[in-house]
């Protein structure tokens, strides 16, 4: 080869590897490479004094009692701590309780994975391609192809209200692929699942979930709006570069305490969510934990069977790239690094309750 061409070749790679060194988020290596610290409390306060305007957890291992950690600010403007008994918008945690709503319809006999789209809702889903095809179970583990409607271009800045203004934005658009050939994430399969079940029941998704999982649970801190709740217990949203709180931007969200979303990734993951026959049902279709995030709002809700240990955690800082997110799940990958390395769950306790 000729020499200078080497040379050249060189060249463009270093210049190469220096310009995708200038775009390596390099925060979030330097937060993934750090030392441990020796408590999962000085890991919130680094990451509040760092990224994040505010930050909860909840750990619960076994049958020991719950911790709840807080850092940070409930109301930045008013300069309010974090608060464990605040509530959060958790959304696409959301899923769970559907998931769960919809195996116990399965269960009862009201049901069925085999039924279709066009099946359950045929006034709704003709301009829906593949309608006949896409099974409940494919909705459920979205498998189904469906279009999502949140990634319409600026969806977040002005998001409609209803079902048939969310589901006008993905009508008579091409699949994404041929139900049940692939996977993709998709807002739309669960808005769906809302309406099937709103319809098969006769009443409202919100009344069932109520009746037949927060109700038996005692979890009497989760809602499904922001117009259910106290405005002061809802913990201030934020997203970079908008200096306002935007909590209340109604995003259709479910709300919940902390203490009330581990509880439930408790009762899911030991059993206690389930009637018999559920169990088997929901573990064919669907997962055991979840993550959710909408503008001001990101959460992590985890269950780890190596150490008996459901982690929760709520930051309430989000951005347009997902940069936060990101780092989000670095620290709960920390946390949990901090949890193993403990000789015990309730050596460190830092509740505020």
């Amino acid at each position: 080869m000729n020499k200078n061409l080497t040379w050249l070749i060189r060249a463009l790679l270093l210049i190469g590897t220096a310009v995708s060194l200038f775009f390596v988020p390099w925060s979030i290596v330097t937060t993934w490479l750090a030392p441990l610290p020796d408590n999962v409390q000085q890991q919130i306060d680094e990451a509040t004094n760092s990224h994040f305007d505010g930050m909860l957890v909840y750990v619960q291992q076994g049958d020991q009692h719950a911790e709840i950690y807080t850092s940070g600010w409930h109301d930045r403007d008013k300069k309010s701590p974090a608060r464990p008994d605040a509530l959060f918008k958790i959304a696409s945690i959301s899923k769970l309780y559907i998931a769960l709503a919809t195996t116990k319809l399965i269960n009862d006999g009201r049901l069925s994975l085999d039924n279709t789209l066009d099946e359950l809702l045929p006034t709704l889903t003709h301009p829906i391609k593949y309608a006949d095809e896409i099974t409940l179970e494919m909705l459920v583990q979205h498998r189904s192809g469906l279009p999502n409607f949140t990634d319409t271009p600026g969806y977040w800045t002005d998001p409609p209200a209803t079902l048939q203004e969310k589901l006008s934005l993905i009508l008579d658009k091409p699949a994404d692929f041929e139900p049940g050939t692939d996977y993709a994430y998709c807002n739309t399969n669960y808005l769906l699942l809302t309406e099937i079940i709103n319809k098969t029941l006769g009443y409202s998704y919100q009344d069932f979930i109520k009746e037949r999982i927060l109700q038996p649970l005692s979890l009497d801190q989760t809602y499904f709006s922001v117009t259910e709740v106290d405005m002061n217990h809802l913990m201030g949203g934020y997203y970079v570069g908008v200096q306002s709180d935007i909590k209340g931007n109604n995003y259709g969200s479910m709300i919940a305490s902390i203490s009330d979303v581990g509880r439930f990734i408790r009762a899911l993951n030991d059993g206690s969510a389930f009637a018999q026959g559920e169990q088997a049902i929901y573990s064919s279709i669907y997962e055991f934990e979840h993550g959710g995030l909408i503008p001001g709002y990101q959460s992590l809700a985890e269950y780890h069977p190596d150490i008996d240990t459901v982690v929760v955690q709520f930051v309430n800082t989000t951005d347009f790239n997902g940069y936060e997110w990101n780092l989000s799940e670095v620290y709960i990958n920390r946390i949990v690094d901090i949890l193993k390395k403990r000789p015990n769950a309730n050596f460190f306790i830092f509740m505020s309750l």
